[in-house]
């Protein structure tokens, strides 16, 4: 049966993805504040997450959940990169930075990711991408204020920039070597490799299970967790892959830039953090610069049928 593709319902799903991993930011932040560390956080998200993808899958697609020796080193670099130290470093990022400018500095990776494609693997690109490359300067140096003192904190900058380099490693792997895995398999494999690899850094049986009964801002922490879990990661993600039935991964990546705005108002709603004015302005710089830089790219035929590089794994 021909699938007939829906572009409004298309939007809406990512829509309500970003709006989710928007979401997360600030939950995740919330939850950081009672002690838990980026680290615990995501071990506790990337566990939560593998056990309930692998119900789905077992329920659904058990047939999906084979793999192949040859497939478990690519699985493995693909979870550590954007299902571990993406959002540990996001993590970090947020805990130390308003979670605006946290995302707004990890969203700088398909430029990255244009510029890999150019000079790397030498594919041909519009030129467009250097416009964007320049918006996308201009804009975190209007984020960060370099013309006055910076007020930015050094750490925070620094793993949200590595959070953009391993997001930007976390696509070129989705492009190249997982693009024949199911959507549904593939991140619970993920975050399958992230739980793991979580365990040795910080395991999660050291965890003090009594912090998930304190209250912040008059929520328990417990549910925090569990939003973390479903609200912002099983549920976006499958949003975002059920998006890609209806729109082509270009688009569904620039309406996924919603993301960072979300972000930003959520924070200053709940969190009472706010930009200023340079900032906003660097922020729509750095979102403008993205979208020349996702339009940018001739993409390869392998590309063009990928459904896992949209979305940032937060």
């Amino acid at each position: 049966m021909t699938h007939q593709p829906r572009p409004a319902t298309g939007v809406a799903m990512v829509l309500a993805g970003s709006f989710l991993f928007a979401v997360n930011g600030t939950v995740a932040k919330l939850a950081a504040g009672t002690g838990i560390d980026a680290p615990q956080l995501t071990t506790l998200r990337a566990g939560g997450a593998a056990l309930g993808l692998f119900a789905l899958a077992l329920a659904f697609r058990p047939s999906r959940l084979r793999i192949t020796g040859r497939e478990v080193p690519i699985l493995v670099a693909y979870g550590l990169a954007g299902f571990f130290f993406v959002p540990m470093l996001y993590f970090v990022g947020i805990g130390r930075l308003p979670v605006g400018i946290s995302l707004l500095f990890e969203y700088t990776a398909p430029v990255l990711v244009a510029l890999w494609a150019r000079f790397v693997q030498g594919h041909r690109v519009r030129p467009r991408l250097w416009v964007g490359l320049a918006a996308s300067l201009g804009g975190l140096a209007c984020v960060a204020e370099i013309w006055g003192e910076l007020r930015l904190d050094a750490v925070g900058v620094a793993a949200a920039l590595a959070a953009a380099v391993m997001l930007a490693v976390y696509y070129l792997l989705s492009a190249r070597g997982v693009a024949s895995r199911d959507t549904l398999s593939l991140t619970a494999y993920a975050f399958a490799v992230s739980a793991l690899a979580g365990s040795v850094v910080r395991p999660w049986w050291d965890f003090d299970f009594a912090r998930t009964t304190v209250t912040t801002h008059g929520v328990p922490v417990w549910l925090l967790l569990i939003y973390i879990v479903v609200g912002g990661s099983i549920a976006p993600y499958l949003l975002l892959a059920g998006a890609m039935r209806h729109l082509p991964p270009t688009s569904v990546g620039i309406i996924g830039m919603s993301e960072p705005v979300i972000a930003t108002i959520v924070a200053w709603l709940v969190l009472h953090e706010h930009l200023n004015a340079a900032q906003i302005c660097g922020g729509v710089l750095i979102l403008a610069g993205v979208a020349l830089a996702e339009t940018a790219r001739v993409q390869t035929k392998v590309e063009q049928r990928r459904p896992e590089t949209v979305g940032a794994p937060n």
